[in-house]
C-alpha cells in the first residue's frame, strides 16, 4: 500500500501523541482536520483565521429571518416560524436574527459581523458528504478534488514540510516552529490534505486543555521494514515527532496566554470552549494561522422546534445550537479585545448546506441549497453582503433538486469561493495570480469584506444588485468604485457617501447622484 492510498483510506486515523490530558496529533487524508489557510506580510505580524462548521447543514431561513417578506416566510414554515416580534432586526430592520442569538446582534451592530445572505455554489448536491468534500476542496460540484484548498495554500507557502526546518517562504524563508494549522474536536475532513499529507496537526480533548504538560517519543528511522511498509511505517513515526516537537510550542504559548483577569465564557458550551482555547493560543503568540472547529446537531429533519407553537418556536434544538454559536463568537470576540489582539483575528462559519424554504410535517426542514454565512472581527469594512432570499411566492423559489411539487429551494447569491476569494487575498495578502492556482485556476469577484469600497463587477444598473462586489445595491454610508471598462447606468435618484469613477456613469435626465462626503 502506497502512502497516498494509505492515508486516503485511514478517514479516522490518528497518530496520538499526549499533551498533558490532550492529545496532539497528525492526521492523514479524509482525517479530522483543520480547515486551514494563511497569508502574511510578516511573522510579527501573522493574521489569523477561524473556521466554525455547522455540522449538518444549517436551517438558514431561521437564522437569517426576512423582516420584509415576513408573512411568506410563516407560510413557508408556519409550523416552525420565529414570531415576528421574537426576531432581533439588525441593520435597515428589514433583516433579523434568531432570538437566541443576542451576541451575534450585538457584534453586527459594532460593526463586528458580516452576514452573507445565501450562499452556495452552482449544480448543488444534497449529499452530506459530497457537500461537505466540496465546500473544503473549493472545488466545483463536477470535479473531484483530492486536495484541500487550504492544504494547497500552506503547502504552497510553506516550504520542506513535514521535515525541519519549516520555512515560510512569505517572511524571507524564515523558520516556522509552530503548527501550520490546528483542529479542535473531531471532524472528517480534506480542507487541509495537500498533495503528499495533511498539513494539520489537532488538539483532542479541549476540557482537559489546561493540563499540557508534553511528552512522548516519535521514534527512529532505524529497524524499518523494507519497502512500502517501511516507508508507511517511517510516515508515522514522522508525523508523531513532528507532534511531540509541536507539543512545546502549544504548550509556551498556553502558558503564556493565561491572563487577569480571566476572560468569560458561557459554560457547558463546546463552541465558546474551543473558541476560548484558541484566544489563549493566539494570545499567548503561537504563530498558527488557521483554526478549524466544529459544532454538531444541525441536520434538524424533526423537532427542530419545541411543540407548541407561538413562542415555542423560539426554543428547542435548533435554538439551542445558535444560541451556543452565537454565545461563544461573541465571547470570543470579547476575549480578544480584552488581549489587544482583536485586529489579527478574522473568523467565519459554513454550512455544508442549507435547508429548504418550506417546512416539513415534523417541525423539521430537509437538505436544500443555500444557506447563509457570518463573518466576524473588527476588520471587517461590511455588515452585510447580498439581500435577503426572495421568498415571495412559489414563483420565485426553484423546486427542489429532485423535482418533488412543494418542496423549495432557496437561489444561490454568493458563490462561497468569493469569500475564500477574500479571505486569500485581502486578509492574507495573496496576490490574485496566486489565489487563482489555489482554486483550481478559477477566479472569482471579491465581496467587499475587507475593502474601504464597493466596487462594480460588471457593467449594468446602478439598482442592480448583480452590478456591484457585495450583492446588493451600494448603502448611503459606503464608498463605492465604478471599476475600468464598466458602464453604470443610474435610472433613480441615490445617494452614497463617496464614489470613485474610473468607468463610465451615464445619469438619466432630472436624476440625482448624491455625495455625501466624509
Amino acid at each position: 500500500m502506497k502512502r497516498r492510498d494509505f492515508l486516503a483510506a485511514t478517514s479516522s486515523f490518528l497518530v496520538p501523541v499526549m499533551v498533558g490530558g490532550m492529545g496532539v496529533k497528525a492526521f492523514g487524508a479524509n482525517s479530522p482536520l483543520v480547515q486551514s489557510l494563511m497569508k502574511t506580510d510578516a511573522l510579527a505580524k501573522d493574521r489569523v483565521l477561524v473556521i466554525i462548521y455547522l455540522n449538518g447543514g444549517n436551517d438558514g431561513l431561521n437564522t437569517v429571518i426576512p423582516l420584509d417578506q415576513y408573512s411568506q416566510y410563516n407560510t413557508l414554515r408556519s409550523n416552525i416560524a420565529i414570531p415576528q416580534a421574537s426576531v432581533l432586526p439588525i441593520g435597515s430592520g428589514v433583516t433579523g436574527l434568531h432570538p437566541s442569538m443576542t451576541g451575534l446582534k450585538q457584534l453586527h451592530d459594532n460593526g463586528k459581523l458580516a452576514v452573507v445572505h445565501s450562499v452556495s455554489y452552482p449544480t448543488p448536491n444534497y449529499s452530506h458528504y459530497r457537500a461537505t468534500d466540496i465546500w473544503m476542496t473549493g472545488s466545483d460540484a463536477s470535479v473531484q478534488a483530492d486536495t484541500g484548498w487550504a492544504g494547497r495554500y500552506l503547502e504552497d507557502r510553506f516550504l520542506n514540510y513535514p521535515t525541519p526546518p519549516i520555512t515560510d517562504r512569505d517572511a524571507a524563508n524564515a523558520t516556522m516552529e509552530d503548527p501550520l494549522a490546528i483542529q479542535i474536536g473531531y471532524l472528517t475532513s480534506t480542507t487541509v490534505l495537500g498533495s503528499n499529507q495533511s498539513m494539520a496537526v489537532a488538539i483532542n480533548d479541549p476540557a482537559s486543555y489546561a493540563t499540557l504538560v508534553g511528552g512522548g517519543s516519535g521514534g527512529t528511522t532505524t529497524d524499518l521494514p523494507c519497502c512500502e511498509a517501511g516507508d508507511l511505517v517511517a510516515f508515522i513515526r514522522q508525523q508523531q515527532a513532528l507532534a511531540i516537537g509541536y507539543s512545546a510550542e502549544i504548550t509556551a504559548a498556553h502558558n503564556a496566554g493565561n491572563i487577569t483577569p480571566a476572560p468569560t465564557y458561557p459554560t457547558s458550551n463546546s463552541i465558546a470552549d474551543q473558541l476560548k482555547i484558541v484566544a489563549r493560543l493566539v494570545g499567548g503568540g503561537l504563530k498558527t494561522k488557521v483554526y478549524f472547529l466544529s459544532i454538531g446537531g444541525f441536520d434538524t429533519h424533526a423537532g427542530q422546534v419545541q411543540s407548541g407553537g407561538g413562542t415555542n418556536n423560539n426554543l428547542g434544538g435548533h435554538a439551542t445550537l445558535l444560541g451556543r454559536v452565537s454565545a461563544g463568537i461573541a465571547a470570543f470576540q470579547a476575549d480578544l479585545q480584552q488581549r489587544g489582539i482583536e485586529d489579527k483575528v478574522v473568523g467565519f462559519t459554513f454550512s455544508e448546506f442549507g435547508r429548504r424554504a418550506n417546512s416539513n410535517s415534523s417541525a423539521g426542514t430537509d437538505h436544500g441549497v443555500a444557506a447563509p454565512m457570518f463573518v466576524f472581527g473588527s476588520s471587517l469594512k461590511r455588515q452585510m453582503v447580498g439581500r435577503n432570499p426572495n421568498i415571495g411566492g412559489y414563483s420565485n423559489l426553484p423546486t427542489d433538486l429532485n423535482g418533488t411539487t412543494g418542496n423549495q429551494d432557496l437561489k444561490m447569491q454568493i458563490d462561497f469561493r468569493r469569500i475564500y476569494w477574500d479571505i486569500l487575498i485581502d486578509w492574507f495578502g495573496r496576490s490574485k495570480t496566486d489565489a487563482t492556482s489555489l482554486l483550481f485556476n478559477k477566479s472569482f469577484d471579491t465581496v467587499s469584506l475587507f475593502t474601504d469600497e464597493v466596487c462594480t463587477i460588471k457593467t449594468g444598473s446602478w439598482h442592480d444588485e448583480k452590478t456591484w462586489s457585495c450583492g446588493r445595491v451600494p448603502f448611503t454610508t459606503e464608498n463605492a468604485r465604478i471599476c475600468a471598462g464598466h458602464t453604470v447606468t443610474l435610472s433613480a435618484n441615490a445617494t452614497i457617501k463617496n464614489l470613485q469613477n474610473y468607468g463610465n456613469l451615464n445619469v438619466a435626465a432630472g436624476v440625482n447622484l448624491s455625495i455625501a462626503g466624509i
